[in-house]
């Protein structure tokens, strides 16, 4: 049974328009889950694997087999962090090799995932909550809640955002008061954000439906 989610009054919190600055299919019409960027490939998550995509050549430069990749990825500037199943993998991004072993939160049920400062933000779609935990143990050391499904978590100049979608609502990408509050959220006209991540230069890497991973940003005013 779904957890049901709790209400919260967004009458107040700025909502803007977004826009699809760029779309890409880098291999096929497959779902994509996790997103991360390392400063120049876009990393992601299939069924099984984890892939590299370069976006300014359009090409995949690496694809490594995964099994049980299924939800959020994360960089940490050395490593790669990818949910599977019940657990945390830790990856070298060199050659693909699992150098470490972590629970998983959500115990099967997580989607998005991010890291910053030590900590992974984790997300679980269905449970609407965010669990920060250690990098280096898997404990869970803080829980936010939602009142949308989480997807996609990024983490954007000590801020956290999510992606929300799957419930009927529109698309959106928000961003997180301390306590889970949405402080701001971004209105994406699309039909499905999966996995999360800031660009580096004020936008966002999105998966999508069909395979597509999306580069979105704040809609400029006409």
């Amino acid at each position: 049974m779904r957890q049901q989610i709790m209400t919260r009054d967004h009458h107040h919190t700025p909502t803007h328009a977004a826009e699809v600055w760029r779309e890409y299919v880098p291999l096929d019409d497959r779902p994509i889950h996790g997103v991360t960027f390392d400063g120049k490939s876009v990393w992601f998550a299939r069924d099984g694997e984890i892939v590299a995509f370069d976006p300014t050549s359009g090409g995949v430069v690496r694809r490594f087999s995964i099994p049980g990749a299924d939800a959020g990825t994360a960089y940490d500037g050395e490593h790669l962090y990818q949910l599977a199943r019940e657990e945390i993998l830790v990856i070298d991004p060199g050659d693909g090799k699992i150098v470490k072993r972590l629970p998983a939160p959500g115990k099967g049920e997580d989607s998005g995932m991010a890291w910053a400062d030590g900590y992974l933000w984790i997300g679980q779609c269905y449970g609407a909550r965010i669990h920060k935990v250690d990098a280096t143990t898997g404990e869970v050391v803080k829980t936010l809640t939602s009142d949308r499904f989480v997807t996609g978590v990024t983490c954007v100049d000590g801020q956290l955002w999510h992606g929300a979608a799957g419930d009927d609502k529109p698309c959106e990408l928000r961003r997180l008061a301390t306590d889970g509050t949405p402080e701001e959220v971004l209105s994406v006209p699309v039909a499905m954000i999966a996995g999360v991540e800031a660009d580096g230069a004020g936008g966002f890497w999105c998966a999508g439906e069909q395979g597509k991973l999306r580069r979105v940003r704040r809609k400029s005013a006409d």
